[in-house]
């Protein structure tokens, strides 16, 4: 299913806007400031990594999944047997039919491994192993690998990208919204047509940012710092200071009615609550679910700047850094079991504290996308959180 542009007055208004700024860069998400109100066009058009290259089959290959990159003229059944994959499969897999055809540069996921290009998937430059900062109890949070593609330099890095799927109701613009990213780049990352049409199903990856790119999304630096509602107005006296109102001999129209105590519900609450070995470490919507291999934890939707909470007792076994330099916290639970804390800022613990359930551990980084991701391991593995969290 696909979700194109609508025509009419819509249109000739973006073409009207398009005309009077002409001198500009095309602001594509429509994020210019509209009267007073602060312009995100910067965050729209924020810097991007090019997308890796594939191999000669096309294949760009990744520690967590595969895609394969469509050539001009191909169908699906075309790309599946230059790929050796099972082409039932592959349109189940994406939402296609087998005959349909494919734009170029068109990604497609692959459901399983294929054979692997040269030199295997490639890891980020200077990768962090949290499994050794942390004792040798758990494998990094695979929350920036990256790939390598067959026939490329060895030394090729870059970060894995998210791998997003197309809700019912979604768009491109949407999704570049949510992700904090250009539609133009998510375009040209996924072989978008011109339309930037998408289709329900179908697997997008989000575009990775050059390091060093940290723009506020919501903030314009050509913008003054808005003042307070209020701020620098002197107070008016009230009209009745001066002549206060006369005393009043009143009664009620009514008796009061008798007041009773609310029951205490704590120990109720306590009890059902009990249950769960592990409390959110923020409160928000789930926006990427636990995928064995995938995606070894949870990323949870949270306002930039809200607390980042232990999600049990335990004790600090690591803090480090991704390959952006993004902390990453890692806190030991009896049992052999840990969890791990990515995309925070200001880090409010150290290594080998001792940490309460609901403790604070950090924050929500206020640039890019505003969600925790969140591992729960049993030693080496990765288990999925949702079976702990209550």
């Amino acid at each position: 299913m696909t979700f194109p542009l609508r025509k009419g007055p819509l249109l000739a208004s973006v073409a009207c806007l398009a005309l009077t700024a002409c001198d500009q860069p095309m602001d594509f998400d429509l994020r210019g400031a509209f009267g007073n109100a602060p312009s995100t066009a910067q965050a729209a058009q924020n810097a991007t990594a090019d997308r890796p290259a594939p191999d000669s089959r096309g294949i760009i290959s990744y520690p967590g999944y595969q895609v394969a990159v469509a050539r001009r003229g191909d169908t699906l059944a075309s790309l599946a047997a230059r790929i050796d994959a099972d082409v039932e499969t592959l349109a189940r897999y994406n939402g296609m039919q087998t005959g349909d055809s494919l734009r170029k540069g068109e990604i497609i996921a692959l459901p399983g491994r294929v054979a692997e290009p040269t030199g295997g998937p490639i890891q980020p430059p200077g990768e962090v192993d949290i499994t050794t900062l942390a004792g040798d109890a758990i494998n990094r949070a695979p929350d920036t690998d990256s790939d390598k593609s067959r026939n490329a330099p060895s030394e090729q890095t870059g970060a894995e990208p998210i791998r997003h799927k197309v809700e019912r109701g979604e768009t491109a613009y949407t999704i570049a919204r949510l992700y904090d990213v250009s539609v133009r780049s998510l375009a040209e990352w996924n072989g978008l047509g011109s339309d930037f049409a998408v289709r329900e199903g179908q697997f997008l990856l989000i575009p990775v940012a050059l390091p060093g790119d940290t723009t506020d999304p919501y903030r314009d630096s050509n913008t003054e710092e808005t003042p307070a509602p209020g701020a620098g107005s002197p107070t008016p006296e009230p009209p009745s200071a001066s002549k206060p109102l006369p005393a009043q001999d009143t009664k009620p129209a009514a008796q009061a009615p008798e007041t009773t105590s609310a029951p205490d519900l704590g120990p109720s609450q306590t009890a059902a609550a009990s249950g769960a070995r592990m409390a959110f470490p923020v409160r928000g919507d789930i926006v990427r679910d636990y995928a064995k291999g995938k995606n070894d934890g949870i990323d949870i939707a949270a306002s930039p700047g809200a607390p980042v909470q232990a999600a049990a007792d335990g004790v600090v076994a690591a803090i480090t850094e991704d390959t952006n330099g993004i902390p990453i916290i890692v806190i030991k639970h009896p049992d052999n079991l840990l969890t791990v804390y990515s995309n925070i800022t200001n880090v409010a613990v150290k290594k080998g504290d001792s940490i309460k359930r609901g403790g604070k551990l950090a924050e929500i980084r206020r640039e890019g996308a505003a969600a925790l991701h969140f591992e729960v391991r049993d030693g080496f593995d990765s288990v999925d959180p949702n079976d702990y969290l209550g």
